[in-house]
Formats: structure tokens, C-alpha cells, sequence
């Protein structure tokens, strides 16, 4: 039984590779170019969506994993929340995204403010579907540092460190941050079904 992943995000696909310790399928190399609307109101319906969609297409013999998750940040009223892969627009990068939310602060005159990111993972097999969260606080910075990491990482400062996800190494990052949480959750599940299957 095959384990695919319904994110096409490399950085995403390479931490929880890492994190599972074996290798996931991208789902694009199956099915290809696929757009999903995620019209839920939270991060576990988003990853419902697309963890249903994906299964949806490929059938019995797959278990689809399915990550949303994002960054909320007090002084912008806890935006961008469910929003934060499309902050900027529907098509916006990573950079476009940071980009708005560093503007936003500053319009604001903030330097700094109480932030958490929140993963949410979907698991959904033949066998049933389950859900996952983790989650990391800290605090985001109007100036980015660093370039490990994607997404808002460069201005993100986990509780505990003085430098930015992305001026930390990755594998202090690994051990600390919101998907490896909810993935540490999501492992023992993913491992029972892929032994059911055997």
C-alpha cells in the first residue's frame, strides 16, 4: 500500500519524509496538475478536503496524507490563519505572502507580536479517516532573517530560541515545529494502517 502526500510544497513533502523516515508520493506524479478547492473553515477541514479528493481519485489501494496549516499572528487579528498559503492572492508565492504580512506590521508600527503556527494533518484510508493537530508558538519580527525553512519562517522566532526558523538549522527545526508535532501523532496511525494492509 502506498503512502501519498496531497501537497505539491517540497519543503513540506522533505519534512515529513524526513520525519516518517520513509518515502512518500508526491500526488501530482500520479494523478498530475490537480486543483482543490479548500473551502473549510478551519485547517482539519481544509485537510479533509484534500485528503477526501485525492482518495476519491486514486481508490482503495492508497492512504492520503493531507497537511493545512498556517500562521496566525495577534496584532493582525490572528490573520492569516486558513489563509496563509494564498495571504497575498490565489496565486501568491511564499515571498508575496511573508511580504504582506511583514507590510501589514509595519503599517501597524509593530516590531514584533505573539504569533502560533497550527498544522493540521488528514489521514484517509479505506479504513476510516483521522485527524491530527500540532502546533508551535512564539512570535514574528517586521524584518526577515535567515534562509532555511519556506513560507513565514524568516520571521518566525519559536518560544525558547532568539533566532528565526529560518536562521535555525533543520533539524532543531524538525524537533520543534508544528507538522512534526501532529506528525508524531500522525505516525503511529499511518504505521497501524499500512500493517492492517499486510
Amino acid at each position: 500500500m502506498e503512502v501519498v502526500v496531497a501537497s505539491g510544497n517540497k519543503g513540506k513533502l522533505k519534512e515529513i519524509e524526513a520525519f516518517l523516515g520513509f518515502k512518500v508520493t508526491p500526488f501530482k506524479e500520479l494523478l498530475g496538475n490537480l486543483e482543490i478547492e479548500e473551502n473549510g473553515d478551519t485547517f482539519a477541514q481544509n485537510a479533509l478536503i484534500k485528503a477526501r479528493a485525492i482518495k476519491k481519485l486514486l481508490g482503495d489501494n492508497y492512504i492520503v496524507i493531507a497537511d493545512d496549516s498556517g500562521i496566525s499572528i495577534e496584532a493582525l487579528n490572528w490573520e492569516p490563519n486558513i489563509y496563509s498559503a494564498r495571504y497575498a492572492g490565489v496565486n501568491a508565492s511564499d515571498r508575496d505572502n511573508l511580504q504582506k504580512v511583514v507590510d501589514n506590521l509595519k503599517q501597524k508600527g509593530v516590531k514584533a507580536s505573539k504569533a502560533y503556527y497550527t498544522a493540521a494533518i488528514a489521514i484517509v484510508s479505506k479504513w476510516g479517516e483521522y485527524v491530527v493537530h500540532g502546533w508551535m508558538h512564539g512570535k514574528v519580527i517586521d524584518t526577515p532573517k535567515g534562509e532555511n525553512g519556506f513560507g513565514y519562517d524568516p520571521i518566525f522566532i519559536p518560544e525558547g530560541f532568539d533566532k528565526t526558523l529560518g536562521e535555525l538549522d533543520d533539524s532543531i527545526k524538525l524537533n520543534l515545529s508544528h507538522r512534526s508535532k501532529a506528525l508524531n501523532l500522525a505516525k503511529p496511525i499511518i504505521k497501524m494502517l499500512l500493517k492492517y494492509n499486510n
